[in-house]
């Protein structure tokens, strides 16, 4: 296949007039059909040479070539190629618009500039694994983000294999490490209770109320409508997640489904409705005043300027830099239901909408001392060993 350049097109676009660069790609069905790759706005390159600039820098001259030795191509056309044929129109698994972000984060932020002009099927597996060590060792690195790396790479070379570019996955062999150091704050309904009584806003108090009650993700509950939520069949309908300025499919499969809708907090809601200057049921439940109801609130401002202060003022334990935020109602709730209110895992897994119990289990629940404890000494007590047995 003869190596492309491509050409440059001016396109309009809700954010204003945008350049692409128009190039060939060979369909499903063989046919060479023209594809457009979105390289920036013309108000930040005005010009023609800098939409070349710009493309240059985001490599897409070697992103819309096809390789013309396979099995001797470098490592940057095998993970620019993956990014097209595993998140184009081709892939078996849609991703989300978060997922796509992270991952051309890793490949453009950490392998390419690493292992970008080395041959792909030369890179040997040894070479990967110490990188992945220095990453740690001194790029401070955790090695839950390094794991993810590790699938990332692995998956370029599999991608690559099935399209025949390379016949070999050194990743494969690679070993990281998994364990997370990171254990969430967990707070109790009391502490909860406390922090809603330090949110005198209607919209905040509602927010805060519902997502400890169902554990929805932040994601979730600000793409929330009122028309999701079914009064009458006692539940809200979750289809989707706000992502990147606007809606976008849920974080699994099991993700799309229902939450249950108690009538206390049924009428918490049907009060927060009431007050609402957007309560029709196109309207978001949570929306954000400043834009007038187009958008729901913003999670981040949110947690920043008035859950984290009303949860220190609670009395949580949080300190300067550690996580706390929305979802840390999720894992509390989680951790309730099956420390102390004894609710049957699958009924938990369920609710938190799980694909695997082991992620409600090992992820969202945490040890109980004083049920531990407990679990002692109900073994103690049918075992028959008192205390006055003690020598």
């Amino acid at each position: 296949m003869s190596y492309q350049r491509g050409s440059l097109k001016k396109v309009k676009h809700r954010e204003g007039e945008i350049w692409v660069l128009r190039y060939r790609v060979t369909n499903s069905d063989g046919r060479r059909v023209e594809n457009v790759m979105p390289i920036g706005l013309v108000r930040e390159f005005p010009k023609d040479k800098d939409a070349w600039r710009e493309a240059d820098r985001l490599g897409l001259s070697v992103r819309i070539n096809d390789s013309p030795l396979p099995g001797r191509i470098r490592f940057d056309f095998l993970a620019e190629h993956y990014l097209r044929a595993d998140f184009g129109a081709d892939a078996v698994r849609p991703k989300s618009a978060n997922t796509i972000s992270h991952v051309e984060h890793i490949v453009r932020a950490y392998l390419v500039p690493r292992f970008g002009n080395e041959i792909a099927e030369d890179i040997k597996p040894l070479d990967i694994q110490r990188w992945f060590k220095s990453l740690h060792e001194t790029g401070g690195l955790a090695w839950t983000t390094i794991a993810k790396m590790r699938g990332v790479m692995s998956r370029i070379y599999k991608v690559g294999i099935l399209h025949e570019h390379v016949a070999k996955n050194p990743a494969q062999h690679v070993e990281t490490r998994s364990k997370t150091a990171y254990k969430a704050i967990v707070i109790a309904p009391a502490q909860t209770l406390a922090i809603l009584k330090a949110l005198p806003s209607p919209l905040h108090f509602t927010l805060v109320l519902t997502c400890a009650a169902t554990a929805l993700r932040a994601s979730e509950i600000l793409a929330v409508r009122w028309s999701d939520v079914l009064w009458n069949e006692g539940r809200i309908r979750i289809s989707k997640r706000w992502a990147k300025g606007k809606d976008g499919e849920t974080k699994t499969e099991a993700s799309d489904g229902y939450v249950p809708l108690h009538p206390i907090l049924a009428a918490h809601l049907r009060a927060w409705r009431g007050q609402s200057p957007y309560a029709k049921d196109g309207d978001f439940v949570f929306p954000s005043l400043k834009a007038r109801g187009r958008v729901p609130l913003s999670a981040s401002v949110f947690v920043a300027d008035h859950l984290r202060p009303a949860a220190k003022k609670a009395g949580v334990p949080i300190e300067d830099g550690q996580r706390f935020g929305l979802h840390n109602l999720r894992h509390s709730l989680s951790n309730w239901l099956v420390n102390k209110a004894k609710v049957e895992p699958k009924t938990v897994q369920g609710i938190l909408r799980h694909a695997k119990i082991q992620t409600t289990l090992d992820l969202y629940t945490q040890e109980d001392c004083n049920e531990t404890l407990a679990a002692q000494g109900e073994y103690l007590t049918a075992l028959g060993v008192g205390t006055q047995m003690v020598q």
